[in-house]
């Protein structure tokens, strides 16, 4: 296991003018045996941070290492990592236990010792009684777990998992996650996890950094980034649905934008903001009251056993007490409180 240590690092593709910069001086440090989640919308870069610590994107500025060695020249095979992609790529005519074993027979490794990583490793992701089929005759979430395995076989510093849950259902998305996390509780490996999915990070990740535009927004704890958001692009990103971004209210001094969550606003009989109800969503156990506070749409999350309100009707909502964010309006950045 290593830790990975990110110091401003840059990638750009071409040169001079014409050069497109992608990614913009990030720096993190990712401590021996921590899993890690980078997280953003399409195009943020995170895939390419991902692709620059297994070797895959040259790094145009800055250093990557993992532990104590700088692997900015290092090819992807010196630099001691294993890699699970969204693309499960297994070799179709090669049985489970071939697949799992292939990396291991090119390093001639010994046949006893190929067994047991494989038998191990199966044990682990319950793929014991699979080992004799094919891919074609496994589900998705099986191959998923096949590829995981050929990199558990590995026995690498670091895993490297770039959008591996994409392919699946929400069912077996839920049942891999779980699968990931006793994975990392019993081997401890140094992990970094890229994804699209709130959820996926939120619920994987020991810390994660979320990207935007090629910068690191925030990096800190699945809590820290929930209730005390850096930015107010952390903010609308984190939490479903997103924290409600208000202006132009009594008490919020101009260039200052109000942040509060949308279970944080609670009906109230009289006082308070006063919200004309556009629609009402039931969601099970919640309902969503999607309303008009002036031109701001407000967004409040209710028990879905309470009565739901009516469309076009006032209704008076009141943050709670301590749950207010204040952000600068023309950076974005949080505000002291």
């Amino acid at each position: 296991m290593a830790a990975i240590s990110f110091k401003s690092v840059i990638k750009r593709y071409g040169t001079g003018k014409q050069a497109l910069q992608v990614i913009h001086g990030v720096d993190a440090e990712i401590g021996d045996g921590e899993f890690v989640v980078i997280v953003g919308p399409s195009g943020c870069g995170k895939s390419t941070l991902l692709r620059m610590v297994a070797g895959l994107e040259e790094i145009s500025g800055g250093t990557i290492a993992i532990g104590p060695r700088v692997v900015n020249d290092l090819e992807p095979a010196e630099r001691d990592i294993a890699m699970v992609f969204q693309n499960y790529a297994l070799y179709p005519h090669m049985s489970v236990f071939d697949n799992m074993a292939y990396g291991l027979k090119i390093r001639k490794m010994p046949p006893a010792e190929i067994k047991a990583r494989v038998d191990k490793a199966a044990g682990i992701l319950e793929l014991g009684h699979l080992l004799e089929r094919k891919p074609r005759q496994l589900s998705g979430g099986q191959r998923q777990r096949v590829a995981m395995g050929r990199a558990i076989v590995r026995q690498p510093q670091v895993f490297l998992f770039d959008e591996p849950l994409s392919n699946l259902d929400a069912k077996l998305r839920a049942q891999t996650r779980l699968e990931i996390q006793k994975l990392h509780r019993e081997l401890g490996i140094t992990s970094l996890f890229v994804t699209h999915d709130q959820v996926e990070a939120m619920t994987l990740a020991q810390r994660m950094i979320v990207m935007n535009g090629g910068r690191m927004e925030q990096f800190g704890t699945p809590e820290e980034v929930y209730h005390r958001p850096a930015s107010t692009f952390v903010a609308s990103f984190i939490g479903s649905p997103p924290m409600n971004l208000l202006k132009d209210l009594p008490g919020v001094a101009a260039g200052q934008v109000l942040g509060v969550r949308p279970e944080h606003l609670d009906v109230v009989p009289a006082g308070g903001w006063a919200l004309q109800v556009e629609t009402v969503e039931l969601l099970g156990a919640e309902r969503l009251v999607y309303g008009r506070l002036g031109e701001q749409q407000v967004i409040v999350r209710i028990d879905g056993a309470a009565p739901a309100p009516a469309t076009g009707e006032t209704v008076h909502v009141q943050p709670r007490a301590g749950s207010l964010h204040l952000f600068d309006a023309a950076s974005g950045q949080r505000l002291p409180s």
